[in-house]
């Protein structure tokens, strides 16, 4: 029972990991200019006026530049790290999975429902993978 303990950890680290990258990855898209704040609620129509936290050249915030999950970790230098977020907690998806599918075989019998969470949890693991490395822009 003291080995299964330290195991714990896993899944309460995977929301704070998974949390804190993403806003580290928006903290280096609005440092490196590549996407605008999100207080900013002037899109199309702030072109007129300086933004706050923007430095050099002021960045004109059109509908192109809202800062969603996938736009900022779009450019480099900040879409290594969000590939590096997407991979770590696509992995520690798949390992909660199987620990999950084996506690539930040990507990009871195997069932279908057992099963099936297992490889809906892999497919969604292979889709974080695919999003988190295959960019838009990088690809097309």
């Amino acid at each position: 029972m003291m080995v299964m303990s330290g195991w714990i950890i896993l899944p309460i680290s995977l929301p704070v990991l998974t949390i804190t990258g993403i806003w580290v990855v928006y903290a280096m898209a609005l440092y490196n200019q590549h996407v605008c704040p999100v207080d900013n609620w002037l899109y199309n129509q702030s072109c007129e006026e300086d933004l706050s936290m923007q430095r050099g050249p002021t960045l004109c915030c059109t509908l192109d530049n809202v800062p969603l999950i996938s736009k900022c970790g779009t450019l480099p230098p900040e879409s290594c790290f969000f590939s590096l977020i997407c991979s770590t907690g696509s992995f520690m998806v798949m390992v909660i999975v199987l620990l999950h599918y084996a506690h539930v075989i040990e507990r009871r019998q195997n069932c279908v429902l057992n099963t099936a969470s297992l490889s809906t949890g892999w497919i969604c693991s292979a889709g974080l993978i695919m999003v988190g490395n295959f960019q838009v822009r990088a690809v097309g």
